[in-house]
């Protein structure tokens, strides 16, 4: 089955969907901001086969190293921040800005929960509080 690539009109990001046939609009939603606004772009075409092993020897690297899954068993900002940039190293996939700052934030030490909701206030998806954000259709 197809993994197609869209880009979200509206938080800009590019988005991988696992989509059953082509379909210029998918049914499916932004799994970063939730939108349905999702435009279908042409990408290179990657076998993956050798993707799947590469990625799986990252993985492997990663429970071989045990301070590295102690850290993310115990939520460790620091922990996550190794996971991300070894994924990312794996993938070879350009990052946004503000994910680089993210990244920089739980490399610093801090709670990633903290770190996330003020993301998520940031792109309007919730209130610093941490609440959901009312609809703006007037709905909440």
């Amino acid at each position: 089955m197809p993994i197609y690539e869209y880009r979200c009109g509206n938080c800009k990001r590019r988005v991988s969907l696992f989509v059953q046939g082509f379909k210029e609009n998918p049914e499916a939603a932004c799994p970063i901001c939730g939108s349905k606004d999702l435009s279908r772009l042409f990408s290179t075409f990657r076998i993956g086969k050798g993707e799947w092993y590469m990625r799986k020897g990252v993985y492997e690297d990663i429970l071989d190293d045990h301070q590295l899954t102690r850290g993310l068993m115990a939520n460790d900002s620091r922990a996550l921040a190794e996971w991300n940039k070894r994924m990312m190293r794996a993938t070879g996939d350009e990052v946004a800005p503000e994910y680089e700052e993210i990244q920089e934030k739980l490399e610093a030490g801090e709670p990633w929960q903290k770190v996330m909701s003020e993301t998520q206030a940031a792109l309007g998806l919730r209130d610093q509080s941490g609440g959901e954000k009312p609809s703006e259709k007037g709905e909440g």
